[in-house]
């Protein structure tokens, strides 16, 4: 996501984000349709096909993107069915559901634009071409929140 957050006006191949990220192809196309699914982002077929964002990065969290992939999900019941943990949770499964609900918290604060918008000397980027091709974009001014 944060590769077509720094490129949001550009349509970006499945093949260009494999080589980008290092992730492989098909794993690559089963997270991209589940993104898509989501609303997160927009694809196109055919001759100059490829990915982009479906909102602008202050609109989408990085929380949206995770559950979109592999939702947090919280503790409601004991997850071993034990039956003296009926009603409530035990003293583990309560602090492992408190840490889950702060995750969510946490992620649901943070957007892709402010990801993007790190000091670029802190935040590692996709691979060294990558960050050429987003100076280049980005002109050295502040990422675009479209």
């Amino acid at each position: 996501m944060s590769c077509l957050a720094y490129l949001p006006d550009e349509l970006v191949s499945t093949a260009q984000l494999a080589e980008v990220t290092h992730v492989p192809m098909n794993y690559l196309a089963k997270v991209l349709q589940s993104l898509a699914k989501s609303d997160l982002i927009t694809g196109r077929r055919g001759v100059g096909c490829g990915y982009r964002l479906a909102r602008p990065t202050s609109e989408i969290t990085t929380l949206d993107v995770i559950n979109s992939i592999n939702p947090i999900e919280r503790i409601t019941e004991c997850p071993l069915k034990l039956e003296n943990h009926s009603g409530r949770l035990c003293p583990l499964h309560t602090r492992l559901d408190t840490a889950a609900q702060s995750m969510i918290d946490h992620f649901g604060q943070i957007t892709l634009y402010d990801m993007i918008s790190e000091d670029p000397e802190t935040r590692p980027l996709c691979n060294p071409e990558m960050t050429a091709r987003v100076e280049l974009t980005l002109g050295g001014s502040k990422p675009s929140m479209k």
